[in-house]
């Protein structure tokens, strides 16, 4: 049998399982809705006081975030024992080859900074510190590192100064996190912006795709802070749930339902992390945050 006709009757015979292929593709573009890629993670301080004191350590915390049915661990800064200092190499692969084998990622460092402060010398110092442990976020595989804002006494200062410095400084640490492949992400922790609109502001006036916003749903001090939230929504490139929002600054237990809702509504497709500051048990806390809010986001 000459080449040709055995290519031509080849062909034939693989054809109909072509179509048929191509059927089940068209199939299930129209009729499987698309499915979310949302990830669960954990944040350390949401084991704080165990951390603080030994009884438990960042592997500890994977096993925990494995067997329970999460993605991700937040694997905050000052845990690490050399903190303010960075820690060696070895450290950080040997958290990394325990990550994969338990099949988790790495995503997020973070530190302690106060740019807040009208000491320039000492918002140098924290910015030369964020851009060291940049260093160690890019070796630990993260693409997301958190910074604050500060909340340090501003006395002879207006907010809006304090803004401009916030700023200044924020663009220098977007420039150092260019170089390292990580995103500096601003958490809106409960320090020194309270309203989703300042937040805003800061972000746009940044104006670094190197520099995005952590979203903490739990920092925000407006009347209904889940209009707040939504507004924030499509600016997240990474979110904090806690167990409790603060609505004009009273601590009130969260609604998931509005949160899944909001997440759902933005398409976002990221990392959700998990943080508990209640007293209690963190792991029993923890995993009924997590499942709730599964359970929440699945409905929708």
């Amino acid at each position: 049998m000459d080449k040709k006709r055995r290519y031509l009757l080849r062909s034939l015979a693989i054809a109909p399982a072509l179509f048929s292929t191509q059927s089940l593709f068209s199939s299930l573009k129209r009729d499987t809705p698309a499915p979310t890629r949302l990830q669960y993670s954990i944040n350390a301080y949401s084991f704080n006081s165990l951390l603080r004191s030994g009884e438990m350590t960042f592997f500890d915390m994977m096993e925990f975030a494995a067997d329970i049915g999460m993605d991700a661990v937040d694997l905050t800064g000052y845990y690490f024992p050399s903190y303010p200092e960075t820690p060696i190499n070895s450290e950080l692969f040997s958290l990394k080859r325990r990550a994969l084998e338990l099949g988790l990622s790495i995503p997020w460092t973070g530190i302690r900074n106060d740019f807040v402060n009208p000491d320039a010398d000492s918002r140098k110092a924290d910015r030369d510190m964020i851009r060291k442990w940049l260093a160690v976020s890019s070796n630990l595989g993260a693409t997301i590192m958190r910074v604050f804002t500060g909340s340090h006494d501003y006395v002879g200062f207006t907010k809006n100064e304090v803004k401009d410095w916030l700023v200044d400084e924020y663009k220098s640490c977007a420039a150092y996190g260019e170089e390292k492949g990580v995103i500096v992400g601003l958490q809106n922790h409960n320090e020194f912006l309270f309203h989703s609109d300042e937040v805003i502001d800061i972000l746009k006036r940044v104006d670094s795709e190197w520099f995005g916003l952590i979203l903490d749903i739990g920092s925000l001090h407006a009347e209904n802070p889940y209009d707040e939230i939504e507004k924030l929504a499509p600016y997240a490139n990474y979110w904090f749930i806690k167990e409790y929002v603060n609505p004009n600054g009273i601590k009130t237990p969260v609604d998931m339902k509005k949160i899944a809702t909001i997440i759902r509504n933005q398409g976002y497709q990221g990392y959700i992390s998990f943080e508990s500051l209640a007293k209690g048990d963190p792991k029993q806390i923890i995993s009924s945050m997590f499942n709730s809010f599964r359970s929440e986001y699945e409905k929708l």
